[in-house]
This record gives structure tokens, sequence and C-alpha cells, in this order.
């Protein structure tokens, strides 16, 4: 098999990692980074700074570290800003989001967080009734805040001497918005911007001012956001990747993996009930129903598309699939998830599968920022352009290509993931075929 390797322009200099939101996942994100940097944490949960890669065959023995064999930005290469509606610094969001010990993993850094204070957001309430906030860019117009954006986007990159940037959304989850008319090209969208278009939400302004400036976008919530024809259109067009949506973190992490399981099995499903509680920033947006709904439909559409009922009608033609999020302030960041799954087995007979899953919410994401950050940034140097359908791993709902169904199996997306790596770099695509080792 021929290979060879990609052109990666090397990753020289400072790469500004910009969020939107200074949240739990946000300032839990940073605060992670700058431990890690300094010798007082491991980077549990990143692939990009824990992970291994096998190149060639199993007898050849090359397992390296992603980080050694890709060209990252190093961890040290990084530099923080945030836009929140909420004016605390990424000390103070840290301390009152309860996600991270004071003592062991806020104060050791605290000199570090409280110098990231968050630049007056695009925010407006109709999109995330839950919340309210004073640190909020004053323009008028719709056109008017993505001209802000922009100057934001400029200044932070000199004034810190960043040689690329990176934006990723993670704020809280918006309302439902249909795809409609105003998202279908880049004339219809410009021109919704200016007439002040309710189907415009605040996300799609920071995504459509970081791919004008060059800045690859990265959408953590289930809004509707890049995941249109503007969009990505804009992105082939300005030469950016874009990648999303919504972070995968806790049950519906569970799902890609238990949902194969079935399906390898040839295992029937007659339901899947999931709820969760969940009380932190987050939990009390998603309180919303109109919030609700546009997390609802991120999370319904994994098992459709893992299952297939229409090859197997017999064995997933007609399950039942519920999910529930309720707001529950005591447990704060500490999510639990519940599953409760009714399979079928030989000759008919039932079965159940139980799962209590308790996670930590911005724990689990935290990682996943870093990964997409770094290896969005590797895309971006790479020359590769618009949606990066090789980090659906991390995502719920993984934006692709109109003319393919989303891939959800966890296994498939890691493989896709790795092989990606190796394609980048002149190494030949690992199959699992293995036959050369039982030949005489």
């Amino acid at each position: 098999m021929e290979t060879s390797e990609h052109h990666i322009e090397p990753a020289v200099g400072r790469l500004g990692v910009l969020t939107i939101g200074l949240g739990a996942v946000a300032s839990t994100f940073i605060a992670g980074v700058e431990l890690i940097r300094r010798g007082l944490a491991e980077p549990v949960g990143s692939l990009t700074q824990m992970g291994t890669i096998r190149l060639g065959k199993r007898t050849e023995h090359r397992v390296p570290l992603i980080r050694d064999f890709v060209p990252l930005a190093g961890l040290d290469q990084l530099v923080f800003g945030a836009w929140d509606p909420i004016s605390d610094t990424a000390y103070d969001a840290a301390l009152k989001c309860g996600v991270l010990d004071r003592y062991t993993h806020i104060e050791p850094i605290a000199a570090a967080l409280k110098e990231i204070e968050p630049m007056p957001a695009v925010f407006d309430q109709r999109y995330v009734r839950r919340l309210d906030g004073t640190n909020v860019k004053p323009a008028a117009t719709k056109r008017e805040l993505v001209e802000a954006i922009r100057r934001d986007i400029r200044e932070f990159k000199a004034k810190h001497s960043c040689a690329r940037l990176v934006m990723i959304w993670c704020a809280s989850t918006e309302t439902y918005i249909e795809l409609g008319p105003a998202h279908q090209d880049l004339e219809a969208f410009n021109a919704a911007i200016d007439a002040n278009d309710e189907t415009i939400a605040p996300s799609m302004l920071y995504a459509y001012a970081a791919l004008t400036e060059g800045v690859p976008f990265l959408n953590g919530a289930p809004n509707l956001t890049t995941d249109m024809p503007a969009l990505t259109e804009l992105a082939h067009t300005a030469g950016v990747p874009i990648g999303g949506k919504d972070f995968k973190t806790g049950q519906t992490l569970l799902k890609t993996v238990l949902a194969p399981m079935l399906k390898a099995r040839m295992l029937g499903l007659q339901g899947w009930y999931s709820t969760n509680i969940l009380g932190n920033r987050d939990g009390e947006v998603l309180d919303d129903p109109d919030s609700f709904r546009t997390k609802e439909k991120s999370k319904l559409g994994v098992l459709e598309h893992i299952l297939q009922p229409s090859l197997h009608p017999e064995l997933y033609g007609d399950y039942y699939h519920k999910v529930r999020i309720n707001y529950y302030p005591p447990r704060g960041d500490q999510k639990e998830g519940w599953d409760n799954i009714d399979i079928v087995g030989w000759l008919g007979y039932p079965m159940q599968i139980k799962v209590d899953f308790l996670c930590r919410d911005s724990i689990l994401a935290a990682p996943l920022v870093l990964d997409l950050v770094l290896f969005t940034d590797l895309a971006q140097r790479a020359g590769l352009r618009g949606v990066q359908e090789w980090l659906s791993f991390y995502f719920k709902d993984p934006q692709h290509a109109p003319s393919v169904y989303p891939e959800h199996d966890l296994f498939i997306q890691q493989t896709k993931l790795k092989n990606t790596l190796r394609w980048l770099m002149g190494e030949e695509q690992i199959t699992h075929l293995g036959a050369e080792y039982y030949q005489d």
C-alpha cells in the first residue's frame, strides 16, 4: 500500500484558545492545563497527552504516544481567553462552580486563573432563558455584534502574540432552532444577520466571526451553529476546520459503547430509558423545555444510527427510547445518569441491563476540550478545511457530510481518528485483518 506524508506546518508560536463561556467546563479545562504544565497533575482522559497509536504490524512493536507521533502544539504554548455574560475571572468561576478542590487544585494556580477575565459576551436571554448577566456587549444589531467579536479576536491575538487561534463553545445550550431559509447559503445568512433575524442565534454569530477571521470553530453544545450549509460553505471558502456538536461525556458515551455491543451480537432491543440528575449551570439551563429540546434531539439520534433499524427491523424496528434530564441543585457538577435497557436474546427471551453512572460532568468534558483544540489546530496546519468528521469521537451528534449518515459507534470513531493521524503522517492504515500472521 502506497502512502505519502502530508505537509503540516510546524506548531511554532503561541496557540490562543478562546472559549465561549467561562463556567464549569472552561474553568476546569483551563485549571487542568495550568496544573498539568506545572507538573501538579496528570492529563487523565486526554488522548493527545496519554494515548498511544499502533504503527505497522503488531510484530513491529511500534506504539508511540500520539503527541510524539504527530506535531501537536505543546501545553506550554497555550494562551487562554474567554467571553462570558458573568464577569467572574477564571479563578472566581472555578470556585463558584465547585468542580475542583480549592486548596489542592485552585489556589496553587490562583494567580494564572485571576488573569483570565472574560470579555463581554454576545448574550440574549431569548436563547438561554435561565441565565442572566451584566457582562454583555451593548451593540444594537447582530452585524455590530459580529464586528465586535471580530475585534476581540484580533485584539486578543495581538495582545498575547499568538501565531494561531482556536475558538470553542463551552457555554450553555441554546433554545431549539430549526434549520431554515436563513441558514441555506452564505448570502441568505448575511442577509439574516443584517435583518436581525431571530433564527440567527449568538452561537452562530461567534462561529461566523471566527471563520471570517480564519479561526477554527468547535461546538461543544447541541445548538444549531456550524451544522448548516451557510457556515459549512464559509469554512470551506476560508479554508478553516469546523467540528461539533455536543461534547460526548457521560450517558451518551456509554450508549456509544453498549449499543454497538448489542448490534455486534445481534441482540434485540425493546426499550432504553435514560434519565439524568444534574445540578450545575448546565442543569439549570436544561430545565427550560426549549433548551432541553435542543439537547434531547442530540441525545436521541445515537441509537438509531448505531442500530440501523431499517436493516434489522426484527431486532430494532420498534424499540422505545426515552431521555430525561432533571435539574437537582444539591448534586452540582456530579451528574448521575441512570439507564434501564430491555434487551431480547435467543428465542425471544427478555433480559435487562441496568447502568448507574455517577460521573463528574466537567471532569469528563475538560480533556475533550484539550484534545479538540490540539487536533483542530493540527488540522488547520495540515490544510484540512470544513467538517472534521474524524473528530466525531468527541461529540454526541457529530457533524458530517450531507451525503452520509453520522457514525456514532465509539470504536469505529476511534479507528477513524487514529487512521486519520496515520494518513496525515504517511503511515499505513490499520485494518486489523492480520492474516499474514497465520500464513505458512
